[in-house]
């Protein structure tokens, strides 16, 4: 039986939208969070970028060592020969190469550059590069796929197997699609070309979930694996695109969803805690109504559903939110508080670590550690979280690769 993986990109669509920012370190922090989940894979960066490498390869170090777990990191660049060798040289071995496809872009985006034979024929020259030349598993991406030709998107992926694809991503660039028409095109695409189909939903109608779902459901009717790419918190450009944990509750607790089968070992008890932070990083507040982990979606005051669900939870709650890992009291001291960070020294620095359960004997091996968090605060423009004191005493010198950016 085919299967579903998870692919998140928060790392690389979210980031790259207007007015959301994530420092190096908070993204290296959500590909831990994303391993811990038990996700397949996270689409973590941009190899072709500068600012980008160090954090790139330490991250790479990281995964070496096994802290993301079974986590996959996947960069993203154009389909172009120079964008691949550029990920190769960063340590990249899994990649997406992206090229547009339908007729608005090829005419109106590249306006002459490029025609429909010219981009399976750049796609094709890159894909094959990628292959040839050390890359794991590769993603061939057809932008706009959602307003192209499903003649000349067939064409495409066929021409992408040959080249050496693991997969293909159909992107739903504008979020045009709606959920009858994208299970229709993808379980074609997949009977005419048998090759994996990623989903890439973005979310300006509304439909990012309903549509990654249907669009699953195609591929996997279809006969072949499917990959939805997801945003933690719905962040991405314009009005988002598929939120992860939504999608997720949808396939687990979907009527008539119960058949198909996630492949990733997901530990869902990390999702509010993952949410959480994305919420801090990016500055965006999680909505009240956000499935799964807004502040209502257990909240029950009108008389008949109060009733309800104190009788049993099943008449108004159709999963229980301490698999989300829900449900603890959350303490805010009122007394004495002491932090670290930017401006802090040294004392207070120690009691703070001790206060998390890491004992630095002296202040000659605290000081390493203090000057890190001390940039690495810097860096993030917010205090520090306890999982991000954690990490730093815990991969010092991966930090510091982390923490530079060289012009």
């Amino acid at each position: 039986m085919p299967k579903i993986y998870f692919i998140d990109v928060t790392n690389r669509d979210a980031v790259q939208a207007s007015r959301i920012i994530m420092s190096k370190l908070q993204k290296t922090m959500l590909n831990f969070y994303l391993g811990e989940m038990g996700l397949h894979q996270s689409e973590f960066g941009f190899p072709t970028v500068r600012h980008e490498r160090n954090y790139i390869q330490g991250n790479l170090e990281l995964k070496k060592q096994g802290i993301f777990a079974e986590l996959i990191l996947e960069g993203w660049c154009r389909a172009i020969v120079g964008d691949v060798k550029d990920s190769l040289a960063s340590g990249v071995r899994d990649l997406n190469i992206s090229i547009s496809t339908s007729d608005q872009m090829i005419l109106h985006k590249f306006r002459g550059k490029l025609d429909r034979d010219a981009v399976i024929r750049e796609m094709t020259e890159a894909a094959s590069y990628a292959k040839s030349n050390g890359i794991n598993t590769l993603g061939v991406n057809a932008e706009d796929a959602s307003r192209t030709d499903m003649g000349y998107l067939t064409e495409f992926a066929q021409a992408a197997k040959k080249a050496g694809a693991d997969r293909i991503r159909y992107c739903d660039t504008l979020g045009y699609d709606t959920p009858m028409r994208i299970y229709d095109r993808i379980k074609e695409l997949a009977e005419a070309v048998k090759i994996p189909v990623e989903l890439h939903c973005h979310n300006d109608l509304g439909m990012a979930v309903a549509n990654s779902v249907a669009g699953a459901k195609g591929a996997l009717d279809g006969g072949v694996d499917t990959y939805i790419n997801t945003s933690v918190n719905g962040v991405g450009e314009r009005a988002g695109q598929t939120d992860l944990l939504s999608c997720i509750l949808a396939l687990m607790f979907g009527r008539g969803m119960q058949d198909y089968e996630i492949a990733d070992d997901l530990d869902l008890t990390i999702a509010d805690k993952l949410s959480r932070y994305v919420s801090l990083a990016f500055n965006i507040p999680i909505a009240i109504n956000q499935p799964g982990v807004g502040a209502n979606i257990f909240a029950h005051e009108a008389g008949i559903h109060a009733d309800g669900a104190l009788k049993d939870r099943r008449n108004y709650e159709l999963f229980d939110y301490e698999i989300l890992g829900r449900g603890e009291d959350e303490r805010i001291p009122t007394g004495r508080v002491i932090t670290t960070g930017e401006f802090g020294g040294i004392a207070g620095f120690r009691y703070v670590y001790q206060e998390i359960g890491i004992t630095l004997p002296d202040d000659a091996s605290a000081k390493p550690i203090l000057d890190l968090v001390q940039f690495a605060s810097a860096h993030n423009q917010l205090p520090l979280t306890d999982d991000e004191l954690v990490f730093i005493a815990s991969h010092p010198e991966e930090v510091r690769k982390i923490l530079t950016l060289a012009p």
